[in-house]
């Protein structure tokens, strides 16, 4: 008898729709998996094996054929175990065909029969949706995550049995909703909060126009300046994600298996900072099978990258590519994966090796070679794609101490969210959210210039050997710039801002 059980397996941050067919025929006893398995999917067969039997049925000692089809899609992971067992257990007759045709099943299973949680049930619950399955069962503790797809019924278990009892009738599973509240930014007296940062108005003033604009932003300044906590706090002024970016942020976390039962859903803007000794994989994605990278991570959110130089230069040259397309493909010989990567960069770096070069305060050790080749690290290709690089000064004991009320991160999140709404309608219905992922066309459409405000960027351009690239981030930022203002025209002093904010590309003609 062939019986057949509907499962999802992944590509990318998508779910797949997975065919597992079961044939139970006479011969000599054996248990095989075809339909280019990989090691992990393979050894379900004595997971399976033990779990079927350590939930009290006979396991049929004949020669049993698993296919998982479409054949030509490789399949990794665990999550291939429950579908399996409840395939056998229907071709066996234990429970009903088509009790079970209406659902897609997903989840681990333990040599006891239990079910654990497995990594990518939210992409493979939005398949399920699509697909139009009625409902879906997952592992208990991916219940809530599952749930947060509207448009499908959830149920959750814990045991193999328990999914037995259910299709047979004889009880029912725990049954999962979704909250619709999900987005909300939560409040907590300990939120980090633009109010704990002293003096920098220069440079909060640059990472106000970055997030209403979404551009990149590259801070130099020597250690203890403040980079890092002015970093930290951009997500607080950050608009908050939409359902749909909420979803699609969730899959990439899911699928790297970062979410838990407390965390189920990312409703807040990603901040990822990994470590300058992060690999190429770790940073861009990669793997035999891919899997999201740092930047992936990232997607809809911010990617903080502190130590600038100090990551190693073709992982650094790996970014241009997304920075510009808003994704990264992943090429193997065997698939070729697209995830998104849609983020605000926020780098930051010391001028030199030691640190302490233009500080007033302290003597730079470094010799010219030094810096040069420190500088050098980061290439002019990257460089070019930061909308806005800014020096932070180190502050005096004098301006640290002051009992002043700083500006609080809700003040500056309100003008970013003004800045927004014309944003929204000039973009309204396309892929570009924000002033900085512009295409040169939309440049060209929406940034046009007055005679005074073309004449001093002409010049700033032939002065600073400005590239064609530069000259449009310029341009972004001044858009930005006029929108924070809430006026529809570029004029001359939007565009001398915007030029302000390219501090290394000056260094380097002077």
């Amino acid at each position: 008898m062939v019986a057949k059980v509907f499962t999802s397996g992944l590509s990318g941050i998508d779910g797949i729709k997975i065919e597992v067919e079961v044939d139970i025929s006479h011969g000599l006893p054996s248990f095989s998996i075809v339909g280019l398995p990989e090691p992990s999917v393979k050894e379900s067969r004595e997971r399976v094996r033990a779990a079927i039997k350590n939930a009290g049925f006979e396991f049929p000692n004949d020669r049993i054929t698993i296919n998982l089809a479409p054949a030509d899609v490789r399949k990794e992971g665990a999550s291939f175990d429950l579908p399996v067992a409840l395939g056998l257990l229907a071709a066996m007759g234990i429970i009903a065909q088509g009790a079970i045709d209406s659902h897609l099943v997903t989840g681990e299973l333990s040599l006891d029969g239990r079910i654990k949680g497995t990594r990518g049930v939210l992409p493979m619950t939005v398949l399920a949706a699509k697909e139009r399955f009625t409902s879906m069962i997952v592992p208990a503790e991916n219940g809530r995550e599952a749930a947060v797809v509207k448009g499908i019924k959830i149920y959750g278990a814990s045991h193999l049995l328990d999914i037995v009892h259910y299709l047979r009738g004889d009880s029912g599973l725990e049954s999962f909703t979704g909250t619709t509240d999900i987005v909300t930014r939560p409040e907590a007296e300990d939120r980090l909060n633009f109010s704990d940062v002293r003096g920098q108005a220069h440079a909060k003033r640059a990472i106000e126009i970055a997030a209403a604009g979404g551009h990149n932003v590259l801070m130099v300044g020597p250690p203890g300046s403040g980079k890092t906590m002015l970093a930290r706090r951009i997500p607080t002024i950050l608009p908050s994600l939409s359902y749909d970016e909420a979803i699609e942020t969730t899959k990439i976390h899911s699928i790297a298996g970062l979410l838990s039962q407390e965390k189920y859903l990312v409703s807040e803007k990603p901040f990822r900072a990994p470590h300058h000794t992060i690999s190429d994989a770790g940073l861009i994605g990669g793997g035999s099978l891919p899997r999201p990278g740092e930047i992936s991570l990232a997607h809809n959110g911010v990617l903080f990258l502190d130590e600038f130089p100090e990551f190693k230069r073709n992982i650094l040259d790996s970014l241009r590519q997304p920075l510009e397309s808003g994704n990264i493909v992943i090429s193997r010989v065997s698939q070729a994966v697209t995830f998104p990567a849609s983020f605000m960069l926020i780098a930051a770096m010391n001028p030199c090796p030691c640190g302490y070069y233009g500080d007033p305060r302290r003597a730079c050790i470094c010799s010219g070679s030094q810096i040069h080749r420190y500088r050098t690290k980061v290439s002019g290709p990257l460089l070019d794609r930061i909308d806005i690089q800014i020096a932070i000064p180190a502050l005096t004991i004098k301006e640290l101490s002051l009992d002043t009320e700083e500006e609080s991160s809700e003040a500056i999140r309100e003008r970013v969210m003004a800045a927004r709404t014309p944003q929204k309608e000039r973009f309204g219905g396309r892929q570009v959210h924000a002033n900085g992922q512009m295409t040169a066309r939309m440049v060209k459409k929406h940034c046009g210039v007055n005679a005074a405000a073309k004449d001093l960027l002409e010049r700033a351009v032939e002065k600073f050997g400005l590239s064609a690239r530069a000259y449009h981030r310029i341009l972004k930022v001044s858009r930005t710039i006029a929108d924070l203002e809430l006026k529809a025209d570029i004029d001359e002093s939007h565009v001398a801002e915007a030029i302000q904010y390219r501090v290394l590309d000056k260094k380097m003609v002077a």
